[in-house]
């Protein structure tokens, strides 16, 4: 029995200015784990973004150098020697293109690995989405028709930046090639020099070399 003039004991709680204290620092917890969770996300993105941009840089120049490395030269029997490489710029970016007969086309191979001559272009076009990017065009037709053009134009790589191909005639590199030109008496250059670069995300650049040895110009000696 307590006295009437003694003090109650207070039940147990939490004062509004302790619940306060505690949700203020849940809240900043949470909000650290969010960011945190973002960044790993993200971080992984541009990862996985980058070792796929590797991969089709690497398929790229695989498929470029097998169809210059075919291109044709058969002086024991008529064939469409052609290879024109013109070298333009876009804001002082290179966007070269190339043009080639060969025998050798990467998308269509006969049964025993040579198929009928195919002159394979390829050329860069702006992206429409993506300013400053360019789309990188391959077009095939056939050789034995060259003046008739039932080409048709496929995009294999959307986020490319530049494009430059270089000629070595033994001596020298150029940027241009023409195996029509009159004034030359050597009709495929002896190696092509390609540099190509693409867009990552997260707008990383990617870099892409090689240098492709053109087996047929050895027979024109």
């Amino acid at each position: 029995m307590s006295c009437p003039g003694s003090l109650r004991r207070a039940a147990p709680g939490f004062t509004l200015l302790e619940l306060m204290l505690a949700i203020g620092i849940l809240s900043l917890i949470m909000a650290m784990l969010a960011t945190s969770v973002h960044l790993v996300g993200e971080t992984r993105a541009r990862a996985e973004g980058r070792i796929w941009t590797d991969r089709e840089g690497r398929a790229v120049l695989l498929e470029l150098s097998d169809e210059i490395r075919g291109a044709v030269f058969t002086p024991a029997a008529p064939s469409n020697t052609f290879l024109l490489g013109t070298a333009t710029f876009s804001a002082q970016v290179p966007t070269n293109s190339i043009s080639v007969s060969t025998l050798d086309p990467g998308h269509r191979r006969s049964l025993d690995g040579y198929g009928a001559e195919d002159v394979v272009t390829y050329s860069l076009a702006p992206n429409p989405a993506s300013r400053g990017l360019f789309l990188l065009q391959r077009a095939q037709q056939s050789g034995l028709y060259p003046n008739i053009d039932n080409s048709r134009r496929v995009v294999i790589a959307n986020n490319v930046r530049s494009l430059r191909f270089r000629y070595f005639d033994g001596n020298n590199w150029s940027d241009v090639w023409n195996s029509q030109d009159s004034s030359t008496q050597q009709p495929l250059p002896t190696a092509v020099a390609i540099d190509l670069r693409l867009m990552a995300p997260g707008g990383h650049e990617m870099d892409y070399s090689t240098q492709v040895v053109v087996p047929s110009s050895f027979l024109q000696w």
